[in-house]
């Protein structure tokens, strides 16, 4: 598992390609927002599809696997889990190494449930 802290301004989907690099995958899911091409493209690249639904201003629609971008879910589901961590809901760290580290942790903790 690998995580990227962004400033709060920034956008999450810049940071997909560089936590896709070295990434072994049969599927990558994603929501609406990772829909560029440079990110499918990635994706392909790397021998994995794409599971991501297209944005609606598209004008060709991939097709995408419903069923499985269901599963996106669980790990939907365990970054509710995380905020149950005080020191990640409120951002208690002062650096951004400290705050990395308790995500790390909490993940840890989370998995090995």
């Amino acid at each position: 598992m690998r995580f990227i802290l962004t400033g709060g301004e920034k956008s999450d989907f810049l940071q997909a390609c560089p936590l896709l690099e070295e990434q072994r995958a049969e599927a990558v899911l994603a929501d609406k927002g990772y829909d560029a091409g440079y990110i499918v493209d990635a994706i392909q690249a790397m021998g994995a599809e794409a599971v991501i639904p297209p944005k609606l201003n598209r004008n060709t629609p991939r097709n995408y696997d419903v069923f499985l971008y269901k599963e996106r879910n669980v790990i939907e589901r365990m970054f509710g889990k995380m905020k149950h961590f005080r020191g990640i809901a409120t951002r208690y760290s002062k650096t951004a190494v400290s705050f990395l580290a308790f995500v790390q942790l909490a993940a840890i903790s989370l998995w090995l449930k």
